[in-house]
């Protein structure tokens, strides 16, 4: 039998009261549930867009491994997927990300959704760039393919749906099989709508964030959009807090974060229950083992964000910079 959606939909600009309009049926959406042996409690999972996949509701940002050794690297692979981590995402533009991420997944790769970028807008350098993640990744395709950091329509949008543009490597790798299924991630809301429009993506990788929805107006419309077009929505910096000031002492604490992350679990506990209430399928936490770790625990315990919540979320909202502003 299905269930209503654990959580219910969180305000954004101007739309407080919207916290009480539930979300659709997501499947298993509640909190984690217990491994068959009783240790380990796992991940929820939700529904990827119409595929018939499901996937959990964090996600593994591969760029978290970069600068890791390869022994840690293996156990943190093995570790979140023993939490109920079935999504990872990588990129080639990650440091050496893609080969530290290889072995541990390797004997677990038909349990888990791969997906993979390029930001190549030309189709022989996609093409070269896929060839070559997915030797390094150890694999014979990838589950999700994503045009990697959508910024300008003419520049990147435009250059991709080109003749002999990156789409046409895209199109092709998903008819031969190296890909199921295809995707963009974006920063910016205008390429982003640009790009939901010319094809019929599978999902979008996009920011989901309580400050740059609630201030910076960033990000609900690309949403809707998506929703309409029938498109998975994979959620990023659903736990930045606003960009890193100069000279920040937390830096060197997080440094593959470019932005400054939420490390406070308090933040962080209705920040990713604000994310997690949109309509998303799946969260990926910064690129940091202690705030991935502590992600995990706060998803294994969410619970529906409040009408209370929201407001303290944009009250915090109010004194920060988004990373992000609608143009």
């Amino acid at each position: 039998m299905k269930r209503r959606d654990f959580l219910k939909r969180a305000a954004i600009p101007a739309t407080l009261a919207a916290v009480d309009h539930a979300l659709a049926d997501t499947g298993n959406a509640g909190r984690g549930t217990a491994r068959s042996d009783g240790k380990t409690a796992m991940l929820p999972q939700r529904d990827y867009g119409k595929t018939g996949v499901k996937l959990s509701i964090l996600g593994f940002g591969g760029y978290m491994l970069n600068g890791m050794e390869p022994e840690a690297a293996n156990r943190f692979v093995v570790e979140a997927i023993e939490h109920g981590v079935n999504y990872f995402d990588v990129a080639p533009t990650y440091g050496n990300a893609e080969a530290l991420l290889a072995p541990g997944l390797e004997p677990h790769r038909k349990d888990v959704f791969l997906a993979c970028k390029t930001t190549q807008r030309k189709a022989d350098a996609a093409e070269t760039e896929l060839n070559a993640s997915l030797k390094r990744l150890r694999t014979d395709h990838f589950d999700l393919y994503q045009l990697h950091g959508l910024r300008d329509v003419k520049k990147d949008v435009d250059a991709a749906f080109a003749k002999g543009g990156a789409m046409e490597t895209f199109i092709k790798a998903k008819k031969t099989g190296q890909v199921r299924f295809l995707g963009f991630s974006a920063h910016s809301v205008e390429a982003a709508l640009t790009a939901i429009d010319r094809y019929d993506f599978d999902s979008i990788l996009f920011p989901v964030n309580f400050a740059c929805a609630m201030k910076g107006d960033f990000g609900p419309q690309v949403i809707e959009r998506a929703k309409a077009k029938g498109a998975a929505i994979l959620a990023i910096k659903a736990l930045a807090r606003e960009p890193r000031p100069k000279n920040d002492p937390d830096r060197k604490k997080h440094p593959n974060c470019w932005y400054q992350p939420i490390s406070d679990p308090d933040e962080a506990d209705l920040a990713l229950r604000f994310a997690l209430s949109q309509p998303v399928t799946s969260v990926v936490p910064p690129a940091d083992a202690s705030l991935f770790r502590m992600a995990i625990r706060l998803a294994m315990a969410a619970r529906p964000i409040t009408s209370a919540e929201t407001k303290r979320l944009a009250s915090l909202a109010a004194k920060l910079k988004p990373l992000f502003k609608k143009a």
